[in-house]
């Protein structure tokens, strides 16, 4: 075979490979009408808009989280938005018999569990040299936990129909550990593993789960995360971070192909080119991208402050985080119901 027919046979052979790959999709479409979709960490950020997305392609939709004022404000501006409304259920997915039941109240209240999105999380920034062993606890009881917990509570009933759908939403911290990030990265970590692990048992079932590694995304939610040590700073860079147009997200637009990707059964989602390209680095040059990372962590604010004490965004604004750089984010922070 000459050097042209064989390109030409590689090329005939990869067109005929994409097209059976979006055939084989379109199989696993699942229509979303009427479909009940439960929603951890719905009442606000990526889960409100998700929770909306969902309602509007005609889902039935529960969400819950741990404030009631929260919920009920998340309740209102669904219907504001969508013309429909959620099934609101207030606890913490963090507590086993909580997590467990909200699965439960979400099944008593429509008769089952179509989709189920682990999606609650928890942000703690600052240096490791003033993190605590309950900041790592707290943050595997809700990325890993909590995921676990629900999952292992509509199993049973999915497996029974053989039929459903789960969506974990890890991150890119999740592939790739940045600093002063680490017991969010860690515990993303770990729910990517898990996620992953429990695609492979569960496919079998008629079940498909699918792990979605968000880059950084405008859902306004600096403002609510956890800051230490030098907390105005800290604050400052991941304000700007998450603001930053060309490598950012819009909520809304993650939350459209999160749903897609769910609606196809789709295995994992990357989020953002810049998150597409920090996986390809860590891949091919693991021990580079440490190395350029240990460059930016010394660029990072070092350790005092309030120590290992926490405080909120929301309580550590500055000139930089009050300017017209963090804008994007600003602008979304009632929309997506983070003004709290």
């Amino acid at each position: 075979m000459t050097t042209k027919r064989l390109q030409k046979a590689v090329v005939l052979s990869a067109a005929a490979a994409l097209a059976a790959g979006k055939i084989l999709r379109h199989t696993r479409r699942m229509d979303l009408r009427n479909k009940v979709v439960a929603i951890t960490g719905g009442s606000r950020g990526l889960g409100l808009a998700m929770a909306a997305e969902f309602l509007t392609r005609g889902a039935r939709v529960a969400i819950c989280g741990r404030d009631l004022t929260t919920l009920e404000r998340a309740r209102t501006l669904l219907e504001q938005q969508t013309g429909k409304s959620a099934y609101t259920i207030q606890c913490d997915v963090t507590r086993e018999m909580e997590a467990k039941g909200f699965v439960a109240q979400v099944e008593s209240h429509f008769g089952r569990i179509d989709i189920l999105v682990n999606n609650a999380g928890r942000i703690e920034v600052g240096p490791l040299e003033d993190a605590t062993q309950s900041d790592f606890k707290k943050a595997m009881d809700t990325h890993f936990w909590a995921p676990l917990h629900t999952m292992q509570a509509v199993l049973p009933e999915m497996r029974a129909r053989r039929a459903g759908r789960i969506v974990n939403i890890s991150s890119i911290g999740g592939r790739v550990g940045a600093p002063h990030l680490t017991p969010y990265d860690a515990s993303k970590f770990a729910l990517g593993g898990l996620s992953e692990a429990m695609a492979a048992e569960v496919r079998k079932d008629g079940i498909r789960i699918t792990t979605v590694y968000p880059g950084l995304m405008r859902t306004g939610s600096p403002r609510n995360a956890n800051f230490k040590s030098q907390n105005k700073k800290e604050y400052a860079w991941f304000a700007l971070t998450d603001a930053a147009p060309l490598v950012t997200i819009g909520a809304r637009k993650a939350a459209r192909k999160i749903v897609d990707a769910c609606e196809f059964g789709d295995a994992v989602l990357v989020l953002t080119p810049a998150a597409r390209l920090g996986i390809l680095a860590h891949d091919l040059a693991p021990g580079l991208l440490i190395s350029l990372l240990g460059i930016v962590n010394r660029l990072l604010p070092s350790a005092g402050g309030i120590r290992k004490n926490t405080a909120k965004g929301r309580d550590s604004e500055s000139l930089v985080t009050r300017s017209p750089l963090t804008a994007l984010n600003r602008s979304v922070e009632r929309e997506l119901n983070q003004a709290s």
